[in-house]
Parts: structure tokens; C-alpha cells; sequence
């Protein structure tokens, strides 16, 4: 019952936080909602008895990354007479929650027909670092070799483009 409860405390924070993520007009802010959204999906993977996503979700992805990218927003120092003035915002808002919401009520009406089952315990070390490596490194080993050879030629790209742009200034 209470892991019920928490389920829905870190769903509702998720979905607040992603809804002032693409809300609010300053950077700051949206990247702070990014973080409360982070941390609530790291809480659902705890409840997911998914330990290393949930590790790697808080240390990497919430502490990390949140702070590098809060360190150039402030590091920009992006003022409000610096944002560029939307007009229109509103209506356009309006205007996608009434696109998005035909799908959440379907998605709603299709979670309600489920039928209810009692709840299997999982294997105490399911979502553990050395199932989860064993795992990537067997039977996912060229998926993994391929994202990251995809992930080496966008940093050299990445490098090859600033220095382009380095060289023409």
C-alpha cells in the first residue's frame, strides 16, 4: 500500500516537473523542474527494484549532468530582457494540452482495462551492476559497441565543427 502511494507521489512530481520544464520562460527555472523530474523518475526505478538504473539515474543523470548544464545557464547569465518574447505562448500551450489530451484518456482507458494480479517478488539481485553487465556485455555486446562507436564520431564531429568555427572568427 504504501509503495502504491509512492508510485504516485513520484508520478505526479514527473509529470509537474516536465510540465514547468517546457512552462516556464527561463532557463533556470526549466532546468530546475528538469531535476525535480529526474529525481522523481530515479524514485520509480527504485520502485522498479531496478538498483542500478536508479544509482546511475541520481549520480549521473540528476548530479552530473543537471549541474553542468545549471553551471552554463548561469554562466550565460541569461537575464528576462535577454528572452525573446513569445507571442502567442498561451494559445499554443492551449493548444497542444487539447492535441495530448485525446491520448491520455486512451491511455487511461487502456491502464483501467488491465486486469489486476498479485505481485511477483523479484529476484534480490535483479537490477544489480553484475546482472546488468553480464547481461549488456553477452547478449547485447553490438548494440552497445555500436552506440558507442555512434557516440565517438558525434564527439569528433562535435570537436571538428567547433574548430571550424574557432578558425573562421
Amino acid at each position: 500500500m504504501f509503495a502504491d502511494w509512492l508510485f504516485i507521489l513520484f508520478t505526479v512530481c514527473a509529470v509537474l516537473g516536465a510540465a514547468g520544464l517546457v512552462s516556464f520562460r527561463h532557463p533556470m527555472n526549466s532546468a530546475m523542474s528538469f531535476v525535480v523530474t529526474l529525481i522523481s523518475l530515479a524514485g520509480l526505478y527504485a520502485l522498479l527494484s531496478a538498483k542500478l538504473i536508479f544509482a546511475t539515474q541520481l549520480i549521473v543523470y540528476a548530479g552530473a549532468i543537471m549541474s553542468l548544464i545549471i553551471f552554463i545557464i548561469m554562466f550565460l547569465n541569461i537575464q528576462n530582457e535577454d528572452l525573446p518574447v513569445e507571442e502567442g505562448r498561451l494559445k499554443n500551450m492551449t493548444i497542444g494540452a487539447v492535441l495530448i489530451a485525446p491520448i491520455g484518456l486512451f491511455l487511461m482507458k487502456v491502464v483501467k482495462q488491465i486486469p489486476g494480479s498479485d505481485t511477483v517478488v523479484v529476484d534480490p539481485n535483479f537490477g544489480g551492476v553484475k546482472e546488468v553487465g553480464q547481461l549488456l556485455f553477452s547478449k547485447w555486446l553490438l548494440p552497445f559497441e555500436i552506440v558507442s562507436i555512434l557516440l565517438l564520431v558525434a564527439l569528433v564531429g562535435a570537436v571538428v565543427l567547433a574548430g571550424k568555427r574557432g578558425i573562421n572568427k
